[in-house]
């Protein structure tokens, strides 16, 4: 006879590996806000520089979106947060 392991310690890391991870900060197009305030964002918030910003906001324009950053669910989280502070739309994937 074999072992199982039990339900919930199965989901608990599925969890565990899930945030571990990793994942990509997405940021979505919007008609508001204007290519320099977007490129200040994600050098502010993200650690871009300049050129990867105006690569990013280019993406971001023509295509609806761009995946800015990469990393962990909780590496992300506060990044996602505070692009949303500055009203801009952004999600992780």
């Amino acid at each position: 006879m074999t072992s199982k392991e039990s339900p919930q310690k199965e989901i608990n890391e599925q969890n565990d590996q899930k945030n571990l991870r990793n994942r990509f900060l997405v940021l979505h197009n919007d008609d508001y806000h204007t290519f320099d305030y977007v490129i200040d964002a994600l050098i502010e918030v993200c650690g871009h520089d300049v050129h990867q910003a105006e690569q990013c906001t280019q993406l971001i324009h023509y295509k609806g979106k761009c995946e800015v950053k990469k990393g962990s669910f909780s590496y992300l989280r506060p990044m996602k947060n505070a692009l949303i502070q500055k009203d801009l739309k952004a999600t992780i994937d």
